[in-house]
């Protein structure tokens, strides 16, 4: 199982030690492959973006309407966190407790 996220936020740091073993990416430093971003971008749409972060807030209204790819790959840490990849595949997005009870059992 892997974890994007960053190494600062509290949401991560509670799912990094819940799930023991997890592999731990920082999107900051090491950002989110390609492919996987927009298959999350798929998955989730708009919940992808973290329009409640600092990030987003600072961004004119012309870097807000940019796709939402492109957004991500320069500002990562815009994404909300945590994104999980299962070890079937399965992505799972933020740490909230339907995502606990799926993870967690």
């Amino acid at each position: 199982m892997t974890l994007y996220g960053l190494k600062t936020c509290d949401t991560c740091r509670k799912a990094i030690k819940a799930l023991p073993g997890v592999d731990f990416v920082d999107v900051r430093s090491q950002g989110v492959p390609a492919d996987l971003l927009a298959r999350a971008h798929a998955t989730f749409g708009a919940r992808l973006v973290n329009t409640a972060s600092t990030t987003w807030r600072g961004l004119s209204e012309d870097q807000r309407a940019r796709d939402p790819l492109a957004l991500l790959a320069d500002h990562p840490a815009l994404m909300k966190r945590p994104l999980i990849v299962a070890d079937d595949g399965t992505l799972y997005l933020g740490w909230g407790k339907d995502v606990q009870a799926a993870l967690l059992g």
